[in-house]
């Protein structure tokens, strides 16, 4: 019987299995990718999937994350922030100076740190807010500004001899994880409902997608990217209480290229460095497919200057694979 005749409509063809599971893999690419390097790693050493060495993967990508969550709100915008590595430092060598020379309580360090954090990323939000200077120009001048900083209050050496009660925030543990790795944890979840759940979220994008049409729409933008930018400094900040915490000392060269790492995250995440395109949970992947990469490289003894080389190789063919995937998803 012909439907047409009938006024009935003909149900729509059943999608073939592969085509479904095709598309279920061309959407979530980066967790194949990741899946594959995990599984290449501990085909090559038994100690990669030990429990103890994925705690050892989760402490080392809690201090990175912070500066990436941050780094992926300011991307969304169509900025970047080229601070945070030197933001990291200052931060680090406020709290460790105050504890040397201020007070032994352990609520003092991170109130310095997360100050000399904050501070550094308000200027660079009222620059780029108020001021209307690129992101590149803004965040490269606090990149040195804050460097010199960080040298400047150690007198140009690291911090040492510090407490034992420094290294309590980095080194306490609570339900069986280190407080940074909760800390970790807590930040994705609450900025994934950020940015998928709120009206703050929405400007974000918004702004990031075009930034004229949003201010049409009655978008603050100047507001949003203060903020976005204020709080990719508080992060950092952040890390470097945690990093410096550690290791119970002040280091004026802590954070030396995690700006890089921290953008090369959010971009394998799928994020577009033109702005309103990007996903918390794409940075999640991102991140700790890069600290993977470490983590197995160092296990299998691969020396330092090669393992930069495979690392910019995978991160450059992740990409690739992911706008491929986008492409043909398209």
């Amino acid at each position: 019987m012909n439907p047409a005749t009938t006024g009935t409509t003909a149900p729509a063809p059943a999608r073939p299995l592969a085509q479904t599971i095709a598309g279920f893999l061309l959407r979530h690419i980066m967790v194949v990718v990741m899946l594959l390097i995990v599984a290449f790693f501990m085909y090559r050493s038994a100690r990669f999937g030990t429990p103890d060495n994925l705690v050892t993967i989760l402490v080392a990508a809690a201090p990175f994350a912070l500066i990436a969550l941050g780094q992926t709100l300011v991307i969304l915008t169509g900025g970047i922030d080229l601070s945070v590595g030197s933001v990291i430092a200052v931060s680090a060598m406020a709290a460790a100076w105050s504890a040397k020379n201020v007070s032994e309580n352990p609520a003092v360090p991170p109130v310095a740190a997360l100050g000399a954090g904050l501070a550094a990323g308000v200027v660079n939000g009222l620059v780029v807010s108020r001021l209307n200077v690129p992101p590149f120009i803004t965040t490269l001048g606090m990149l040195t500004l804050a460097s010199g900083l960080a040298y400047v209050i150690g007198n140009g050496a690291p911090i040492n001899g510090l407490p034992a009660s420094y290294g309590t925030f980095a080194n306490t543990q609570f339900l069986g994880l280190k407080i940074p790795v909760l800390l970790m944890i807590v930040a994705i979840l609450v900025f994934a409902f950020v940015m998928r759940s709120t009206s703050y979220g929405l400007r974000i994008y918004a702004i990031g997608g075009n930034r004229l049409a949003a201010e049409i729409a009655g978008v603050r933008s100047r507001n949003v990217l203060f903020s976005v930018y204020a709080l990719s400094g508080l992060l950092a900040g952040i890390s470097g209480l945690m990093l410096s915490s550690r290791v119970i000392t002040g280091a004026p060269n802590l954070g030396q290229g995690y700006e890089l790492d921290a953008i090369a995250a959010v971009v394998i995440g799928g994020a577009s460095l033109m702005g309103g395109r990007g996903t918390v949970w794409g940075t999640a992947i991102g991140l700790l497919l890069i600290q993977t990469i470490n983590n197995g490289l160092d296990i299998l003894l691969v020396p330092s200057y090669w393992q930069s080389v495979i690392k910019g190789v995978i991160i450059v063919a992740a990409v690739g694979v992911d706008v491929w995937a986008a492409r043909r998803g398209r």
